[in-house]
């Protein structure tokens, strides 16, 4: 691993640049089949229905969203691989099974008609697009075990390559069905998703041939410290609690936005402005990995990390609000993403108040780092419940007592809730990386 000598800001660079940009190209998924559904018939309802099964998807997947920093921290040898490996099998099918269970039409009925208010000729819509969304969880699953072990590796360019791979099958299975197939727009938008990351999870494997090969060859017996699975459930627990509660914030929402004024057009509109701040986010959500892989034997390497963290962070924040606060904004929702006026216009003041999250995404990718490198995972669940609690706090009282609009009160909630987060992890944090050879 690359962090035996002094670590340079070029070096984490080199480094962490493939990672960004796999995440940039997967953020750009959004924009792209949100503009295909504006500009498909009925995008008002096609958006909102995809927006809720998206959501809906996201809450199912959130259980192994950790793989990743798992495979890149636990898989040292061929006897951990396989242990995390059949963990990770395990997890798929438990998640799966939810999602079949989700889709039995009383329940989802019960759960899109009776909870969320949706319009019926939207719940119908939204029901398919989840079928379609089916095989989407357990692929991320997958491609994210095969990811982590190709970080841990030194391999990230070939996790952009798999990215790559998933966009280009993305954007030929949307353009076949959009001109072939008669499909609602929303439905077309999760058929693509699945088939691009089923794709992307065997090419992820294929690309981790080599690295397994060596690791079979030398079948390091004589580890002193094996993995087990009760150890594998106590490292995981806390960072899947940690996911399904971050994950699960965007049904929620949903749920509340149901209930606010102007509900259709917020739900119609978040989708879209998601998928801007998103692309800033995600590289603030790369950086994660990359620490913990660089950090070194004592987390010797801390400070020049924090430091181009800082410097990222800063960077991308000042990026977003150069496009949400300037005309580009209405260039990005109008004629990019193909909003109408009246929906670009609800659009641009939320996306101005949510742009600082890059910021907030970098910092909680940091703190996060350093806490799963000193397997101290219990203080990142207590966070999330508590940006949890603080969201729907704020999004009860803005609908119910302020009667905002849906998004705005989504949009402060999502702000308010992160930093609260935030500042929590800075204790046990602190107390982590006190412990670094500095």
């Amino acid at each position: 691993m690359p962090n035996r000598k002094k670590l340079t800001y070029k070096a984490i660079l080199i480094f962490w640049l493939p990672l960004a940009l796999t995440w940039l190209l997967m953020s750009a998924e959004g924009p792209f089949l949100a503009s295909i559904i504006a500009r498909m018939p009925e995008p008002k309802f096609n958006l909102a229905a995809y927006g809720v099964a998206f959501s809906f998807a996201l809450i199912v997947e959130a259980p192994v969203i950790m793989l990743l920093s798992a495979s890149t921290a636990l898989v040292k040898d061929y006897f951990s691989f396989q242990k995390l490996r059949n963990f990770t099998y395990f997890l798929n099918g438990i998640i799966t099974l939810f999602m079949v269970v989700l889709l039995i039409p009383s329940i989802f009925e019960f759960i899109a008609i009776d909870l969320i208010a949706l319009p019926e000729s939207v719940e119908k819509i939204t029901y398919w697009a989840f079928v379609a969304l089916l095989p989407w969880p357990a692929a991320i699953g997958y491609r994210r075990f095969y990811q982590g072990i190709l970080i841990r590796n030194n391999l990230t360019r070939f996790v952009t390559f798999g990215t790559v791979v998933r966009l280009f099958t993305m954007l030929a299975t949307t353009i076949l069905l959009f001109f072939f197939i008669n499909l609602d727009g929303a439905v077309i938008a999760s058929i693509a998703l699945s088939v691009g990351v089923m794709v992307e999870a065997i090419v992820s494997k294929y690309f981790s041939r080599n690295v397994l090969a060596k690791i079979m060859a030398a079948n390091n017996t004589d580890s002193k410290e094996k993995l087990t699975y009760k150890g594998i459930f106590q490292f995981y627990y806390p960072l899947a609690i940690t996911s399904i509660l971050s994950l699960g914030i965007h049904p929620i929402v949903t749920f509340f936005i149901g209930q606010s004024r102007m509900s259709i057009e917020s739900l119609a509109v978040l989708p879209v402005i998601n998928s801007l701040i998103f692309v800033f986010r995600a590289v603030g959500l790369s950086f994660h990995e990359a620490f913990i892989a660089l950090l070194g034997e004592n987390g010797e390497n801390y400070k020049p990390l924090r430091n181009f963290g800082i410097i990222a962070g800063l960077f991308t924040t000042l990026l977003v609000f150069g496009i949400t606060t300037t005309p580009l904004a209405y260039i990005w929702f109008h004629n990019i993403s193909g909003l109408s006026v009246e929906l670009t216009e609800l659009s641009i003041l939320p996306a101005i108040i949510i742009s600082i999250f890059p910021a907030f995404t970098f910092l909680i990718s940091v703190q996060r780092a350093v806490l799963v490198y000193a397997r101290k995972t219990s203080p990142l669940t207590s966070a999330t419940i508590i940006e949890v609690v603080i969201v729907l706090i704020i999004l009860f009282i803005g609908i119910k007592y302020f009667d905002l609009v849906g998004v705005m009160a989504a949009a402060i909630a999502y702000i308010v809730g992160r930093l609260v987060a935030n500042f929590y992890l800075t204790f046990p944090y602190n107390k982590a990386v006190s412990k670094f050879d500095n």
